[in-house]
């Protein structure tokens, strides 16, 4: 009798027991968690986007998108967080992502100020990618009164002058609101850990 014949038997359950192992480590592997459902809608709303166009909620739907309001006048954290915002847009990018499943929308609080060519001048600035990259302006008082279903506000005082919350906003292809990024957590909302949510929810 040969050797293999002599321990077939053995071989057989050992090659078993290491395939069971590998599909229980599967099934038990640590995972990170679904990024949850919030019980808010992103607004519709109405813009002229830098090119002059005008675009709505609907015309973004269908993709994941991440809305951030600011102002090109921001003396403080406007442009580092753009900033970021383009790094975000490089990494979806090489995940071939970028403007054809993942978008950012990027709205500005200061219409009197930030003409289009204002913002276009800002967005070149950034490298801004325009398939997938809104620069939004819309009437002050309804951009201010939408901000807060995103998670954000802004405040102005008698001088003109802008305080406002510092927040990105995650949004599904459906409209879910998904998450809210302290945009001055530069370790929670890294464009690595930005970026990867984007992705999950492009998979999901």
């Amino acid at each position: 009798m040969s050797w293999a014949k002599k321990y077939s038997f053995q071989i057989f359950l050992g090659a078993l027991v290491a395939f069971l192992a590998i599909v229980v480590t599967i099934l038990y592997w640590p995972r990170e968690p679904d990024i949850p459902l919030t019980d808010k809608k992103a607004p519709d709303f109405s813009m002229q986007n830098v090119d002059g166009s005008t675009v709505t909620l609907a015309d973004t739907n269908g993709k994941v998108r991440l809305f951030y309001f600011y102002f090109t006048n921001c003396p403080d954290v406007c442009p580092p967080t753009t900033y970021r915002l383009s790094e975000v847009q490089k990494l979806l990018q090489d995940k071939v992502m970028f403007g054809t499943e993942a978008s950012i929308v990027s709205i500005s609080f200061d219409p009197e100020r930030d003409t289009l060519e204002k913002m276009k001048k800002w967005s070149e600035k950034y490298n801004a990618d325009y398939s997938g990259w809104y620069f939004l302006r819309g009437k002050e008082e309804e951009v201010a009164k939408m901000m807060p279903e995103f998670g954000s506000s802004v405040f102005k005082d008698e001088d003109g002058n802008f305080t406002h919350l510092n927040v990105i906003t995650l949004v599904d292809q459906d409209g879910n609101i998904r998450k809210y990024y302290n945009a001055n957590d530069l370790e929670t909302a890294s464009p690595e850990n930005i970026a990867k949510d984007v992705a999950r929810l492009v998979k999901a």
